[in-house]
């Protein structure tokens, strides 16, 4: 069928660039530092995997140096952020990112170290309820999480872990598929442990039902936000979600192995029956240092930290999350949903190359992520894109991932990745 003439403008450079016009968050391209590829400014669609550097990063670090060199250990109560507090200054910021109140959230550890000592707390099995529901084809940082948190309790993760595979030609789960799972296995679930949003298809989950459904049948319920927080609008609190942990090195573009965070809803921060780890900075503030015996957990999420804050790791993240504050996640949540939906539209209609976008259509199940699964010529098409400076992200077997990142990324980012795959033949 022949396009319209108003359609046809669509798939024009002319286009994107009225559309970059009239955005208005294009102005935070430039707060972010470009990388370059064969000598020349990249396209980036990989903040799925590391964000791109804040322009900021480099000062707030330079502060901290500067503090370090000035004042040594007296920095921690004399630099101009004192580093004793310095996890503070991240609290406000966090809660509004995951929908949280200020007392669930802490930044400390990072991802994998989080969910282990999350999974300590809110995975405590039973002769009778023992099993996990997640995923089929979890980041490995999940499975081996779980994995191993299973063994350590006696059980065969066999039959201890119950992941969740798509019908039979699909490749995203049915929502109501999870919610038969769970049912199903209502009488001997302890923990319902998944992804936010699924790194290898995109698919975002419903945390609010999903959480939900594990609470009727007894069941706690947490969530691994590492390809959720910073791409979709959150509202952990309110779901009741038990609890979470995320890393910041994606779409919140604080730099390589940076600091991660975690929630943990209010009753059970407040619950000093639920067993947690000890450590240091765990310790209710008011006595922790006459370092006295006796793990006195905070009230908050911050009775899960262990150490005091890696402060130059964490300076990086203070320059990330002033952007964030600045814009907000509606506002990027909007841009996301047009400029994801941009690149679909365009890619769909490629016909020299075989590939299926299995990322979910449904807006509302997916953030700004497209996953390109080729029947052939996956790999020449990545070293194509490489070759014209378009950084995306591979995945084995053959996957192309595709993030459009709203605070970086144009609609004329968009359309060149478009035109330049249109003539790989």
């Amino acid at each position: 069928m022949a396009l319209t003439a108003e359609l046809q403008q669509k798939f024009t450079r002319k286009y994107a660039l009225e559309m970059d016009d009239a955005d208005d968050l294009a102005k935070y391209r430039t707060a972010f530092l470009h990388p370059k590829l064969h000598g020349k400014k990249a396209i980036y669609f990989c903040g799925n995997s590391l964000g791109l550097q804040p322009v900021k990063a480099r000062d707030y670090l330079q502060e901290e140096l500067d503090d370090w060199a000035e004042y040594g250990v007296e920095g921690h109560f004399e630099a101009k952020r004192p580093w004793f507090k310095y996890h503070h200054y991240f609290t406000q910021s966090a809660a509004r990112l995951v929908g949280a109140k200020e007392s669930e959230v802490v930044m400390c550890n990072t991802l994998s170290v989080n969910l282990h000592l999350l999974m300590l707390s809110f995975y405590r099995p039973t002769k009778k309820r023992f099993k996990i529901i997640m995923e089929a084809g979890a980041f490995p940082s999940d499975m081996y999480a779980v994995e191993t948190q299973v063994k350590m309790h006696g059980f065969d993760p066999k039959t201890a872990i119950i992941e969740l595979t798509p019908a039979k030609g699909k490749h995203t789960l049915e929502l109501s598929d999870i919610l038969a799972t769970i049912k199903k296995h209502k009488n001997t679930l302890a923990l319902v442990m998944m992804g936010g949003v699924n790194y290898y298809t995109g698919q975002y989950f419903d945390m609010e039902k999903i959480t939900k459904a594990a609470h009727e049948v007894g069941a706690f319920a947490g969530f691994d936000l590492a390809h959720a927080v910073g791409n979709k609008v959150l509202h952990l609190h309110d779901w009741k979600v038990d609890f979470a942990c995320w890393c910041s090195y994606k779409y919140l573009n604080s730099g390589p192995g940076a600091v991660a965070g975690l929630y943990v809803y209010e009753k059970h921060a407040k619950d000093k029956k639920i067993f947690r780890l000890g450590g240091w900075w765990g310790h209710d503030e008011k006595t922790r240092f006459q370092m006295k015996k006796g793990f006195k957990p905070m009230p908050t999420a911050e009775s899960w930290q262990l150490s005091n804050a890696a402060v130059f790791n964490m300076a990086a993240h203070r320059a990330s999350l002033d952007i964030f504050d600045e814009v907000g996640m509606h506002a990027l949540a909007e841009k996301s949903l047009h400029l994801t939906g941009y690149a679909e539209m365009l890619l769909k209609s490629l016909t020299n190359l075989k590939f299926q976008i299995i990322t979910p259509e449904d807006s509302t199940q997916r953030g700004c992520q497209l996953s390109l699964l080729f029947k052939s010529k996956g790999k020449e098409t990545f070293e194509a894109l490489k070759k014209a400076s378009i950084i995306a992200d591979w995945r084995e077997p053959n996957v192309i991932r595709i993030a459009p990142v709203p605070l970086y990324n144009s609609f004329e980012d968009v359309y060149t990745l478009y035109d330049v795959m249109k003539n790989i033949s």
